[in-house]
């Protein structure tokens, strides 16, 4: 049973208004999405006219997310709605998308024709600024190098009328929720933790770019629909244990795959936990709220990406209230209390799935390396480290990022920083701290926080990624050389903060992050252990502390947003031919109507395989509105199962063995297409679309794979491949690196109806093997017309 349901005025503490609003009181309320766009209104009206017909159609209670997904449907009345089959057509209230996938996501909508976007939407400067010296320092030279990306963008947001968000302004996800977020919106993203929003009660999704396209075209959104995993929480966070523990320990739980296709939603706290009733059980409850929903909520949410879910969602409460009204949002604020029926699950709602997580029980942990889903509580990690011969040593630690950047969280971190500094201790390990935003920055500057982290041994970079997100240009080591970081980022895959394959990357809090840099090893428990001073003492470290929201309210630095023109039909976007950065798209060939016959195995893939993998970030994020010179990055990182080696395979025509764009680009100047052939929870990580395009763009046609990830699998789709899984994952033995594949049955694709694939051996040999798609009937158009794009130029000729 859910908490909120059964007690849903609890929702938001004490004097909380009655349910069911008469739709003349909404009708009053007329409030802006956001000051940014003062005649786009929210219209829970709208939502709740929806939810009502769904509910009455199901006849059962709804979940939050239920409520808010089908609260979006494009036909309520009409949309067939099965958890994990069926797909839904939506239309998502706005687009946000940062300034590496923006590029190609508007060279997409340049080359639709449409002269203007048709929801709210966001261009946000935060993933081309490479982390060397310091903040401001970085910021300029970024300004410089990326001149034209950054005057492409803007001159493109101005004239379709996108919002833009300067370089220096911030995290995508850290502004979204400072500026956009509300609660029961439904927004999407063109980056992977997106779902960061659901911290502040939305539904918010990460997707490819050209996702973003149809929604910003005004076509509706299609999403398979999710299962929900309900997340019930009891118990009190307290001492070292913080929000962040809560979803490295769901990690370790599901893995890395088990959200896949689902709504993590989380609730609780169950009453069977609380004695009291009445009064004092309101009170004891109010108590527990007023400790564990700090904005932090959005870090869980964030971190759920790790997991494979389409989203993560808190439901509403006073906390999310309060963190409206303090970011000069009162009027939404309002209107959500009102609605605040519309905001919470149903009593009775059904989990496809439920975890149980006591925070009285839960210890702080620190998860890694080489994946985010390997959890260890953090008195176990320094054993576990010596057991498995990772480096002991903690080299560099790291907060920030968009999964912990709040105010809290750099309160709570200065706070053991002043401990150490009053004892006379600096950090062990190089230390960086990433603002979220202009506005954290400018606050804890005012408040003094900044200061003390630089005190301790800090140095505070700019606002925006950095080497969250691999630009770092780190030069305390060499490559290959075996080494330890602690980071509070969320994801930590092989090479990708520093593009060192041997670095060992652990994800953990911010707080744990810089107890690990003052005392500069994994072998330093913060709960237990004892720190030296200079002078001898021997002293622990008291739990860090830290308010959730500035009392002096947010200082919000630099003006560094971007209006849209009223009118920008006349204004012109200029791309230089001759441009290594960006590059107008060409059109992909429409389907031959005919099978795909003796396509040669690219690259048979062995293990993890992520968007790192297949399209490294780092330094080629420079080249991420150039799909030709992108691809140059193609599956480099990927490990071929013939020798165990990274961007090296055979190129079957010659015999020699080259870098894999090398082969691929071989392969299409000769006229022969292509597969590639993967393991499990193919395409997990990024959103970035260019892991597709690449493969389309270099001659590929199909991705035969034993499971992919929900982005990665759907922006396939978008691009006219064919993602294609394995009946029997064994079968994925039976293909060699030198086997040439057919795909037979492709004139009778149908929905549900699986595919074969011929396997024809250098021996003469061959055998036939059945492949599963989750094509769905739109979907087989994008493939027949050569992609997504394609098929909304057909469209609009018909039209």
């Amino acid at each position: 049973r859910c908490v909120y349901s059964l007690f849903p005025a609890l929702a938001l503490g004490q004097g909380a208004r009655r349910f069911h609003v008469a739709a003349a009181l909404n009708a009053k309320a007329k409030v802006a999405m956001s000051h940014f766009e003062p005649n786009s209104y929210i219209n829970y009206d709208k939502l709740r006219s929806n939810i009502d017909i769904v509910r009455k159609r199901l006849n059962r209670p709804l979940t939050l997310s239920e409520k808010i997904v089908y609260g979006h449907l494009d036909d309520p009345a009409g949309q067939e709605i099965v958890r994990g089959r069926t797909y839904l057509r939506l239309r998502p209230d706005r687009v946000a998308m940062q300034d590496a996938t923006a590029q190609m996501a508007m060279l997409q909508f340049i080359s639709s024709g449409l002269p203007k976007v048709a929801v709210p939407s966001t261009i946000h400067c935060d993933h081309l600024i490479e982390a060397q010296i310091g903040g401001a320092q970085d910021l300029q030279r970024a300004k410089e190098v990326n001149h034209e990306v950054y005057n492409f963008l803007a001159s493109a947001g101005a004239k379709y009328g996108v919002g833009f968000w300067k370089p220096g302004s911030g995290i995508i996800h850290q502004i979204i929720l400072e500026n956009y977020a509300y609660p029961g919106v439904m927004l999407i993203g063109t980056d992977s933790h997106t779902p960061n929003g659901g911290g502040l009660g939305c539904i918010c999704i990460g997707v490819g770019g050209a996702d973003a396209v149809d929604v910003m075209a005004g076509i509706p959104w299609e999403l398979k629909c999710p299962n929900v995993i309900g997340v019930k929480l009891t118990g009190t966070l307290a001492g070292w244990t913080s929000p962040k523990d809560v979803i490295l320990k769901v990690a370790g739980i599901l893995t890395v795959k088990g959200g896949t296709g689902a709504i993590v939603e989380y609730h609780g706290p169950g009453v069977d936990s609380i004695s009291c009733t009445g009064e004092n059980w309101l009170k004891q409850y109010l108590e527990w709220l007023n400790d564990n929903t700090r904005t932090r909520m959005a870090t869980i949410c964030n971190m759920g990406a790790e997991i494979g879910a389409t989203t993560s969602v808190f439901p509403f409460n006073h906390r999310m209230k309060t963190y409206l009204e303090k970011t000069g949002r009162g009027e939404i604020a309002a209107l959500a209390n009102e609605n605040q029926d519309l905001l919470v699950p149903d009593s009775g709602c059904n989990y496809d799935q439920i975890i149980e997580i006591n925070l009285s029980e839960l210890k702080p942990h620190i998860n890694g390396p080489f994946t985010p889903d390997l959890a260890h509580p953090v008195s176990d990690i320094g054993s576990v480290a010596e057991k498995n011969g990772w480096p002991l040593d903690v080299k560099v630690g790291l907060i920030g990022s968009c999964t912990n950047s709040s105010y809290e969280d750099m309160g709570r971190a200065a706070s053991l920083a002043k401990q150490a500094l009053d004892k006379g201790l600096k950090c062990k390990a190089q230390f960086t701290v990433t603002p979220g935003s202009e506005q954290i920055r400018a606050t804890i500057e005012r408040d003094g926080f900044a200061k003390v982290l630089r005190d301790v041994g800090g140095v505070v970079l700019a606002n925006a990624c950095g080497p969250c997100i691999g630009q770092w240009d780190r030069r305390d080591i060499k490559k290959g050389e075996k080494n330890t970081i602690v980071t509070s980022f969320n994801r930590n895959f092989t090479a990708r903060n520093d593009a060192n394959p041997a670095t060992h990357a652990f994800v953990t809090s911010p707080e744990i992050v810089t107890a690990l840099a003052i005392a500069g090893t994994l072998k330093f428990n913060p709960e237990t252990d004892f720190l030296t001073a200079p002078n001898g003492e021997k002293f622990k470290l008291v739990p860090p502390t830290g308010d959730e929201l500035p009392a002096r309210d947010f200082d919000p630095g630099q003006d560094t947003y971007q209006h849209p023109p009223a009118d920008g039909l006349d204004l012109k976007v200029d791309v230089n031919p001759q441009s290594n950065r960006l590059q107008l798209l060409e059109p992909f060939d429409k389907w031959s109507g005919n099978n795909l016959e003796d396509l040669r195995v690219l690259i048979k893939v062995k293990g993890k395989c992520t968007t790192d993998h297949i399209s490294a970030a780092g330094p080629w994020l420079k080249f991420r509105g150039h799909l030709d010179n992108i691809s140059n990055n193609l599956l480099i990182g990927a490990v071929n199962i013939e020798n165990d080696a990274v961007n090296k395979i055979r190129n079957l025509l010659t015999g020699e063995f080259g870098g894999v764009p090398d082969v691929a680009r071989h392969y299409k100047k000769h006229n022969v297409s292509w597969v590639v052939v993967g393991d499990e929870n193919y395409g997990e990580g990024s959103s970035r679309e260019h892991a597709a395009l690449e493969p389309r763009h270099l001659g590929g046609r199909a991705i035969i794979v034993k499971s992919f990830a929900r982005i990665h699998e759907t922006n396939l789709k978008k691009q006219g491949l064919l993602p294609l899984t394995f009946s029997n994952p064994a079968d994925y033995d039976k293909i060699c690196p030198d086997d040439k594949i057919s795909i037979v049955g492709l004139k009778s694709l149908a929905p549900g109806k699986p595919l074969k694939a011929v396997i024809k051996h250098s021996d003469g040999s061959s055998e036939t093997i059945e492949l599963n798609h989750t094509f769905n009937e739109t979907q087989i158009e994008w493939f027949q017309a050569g992609s997504a794009l394609n098929r909304m130029k057909e469209l609009q000729k018909c039209a």
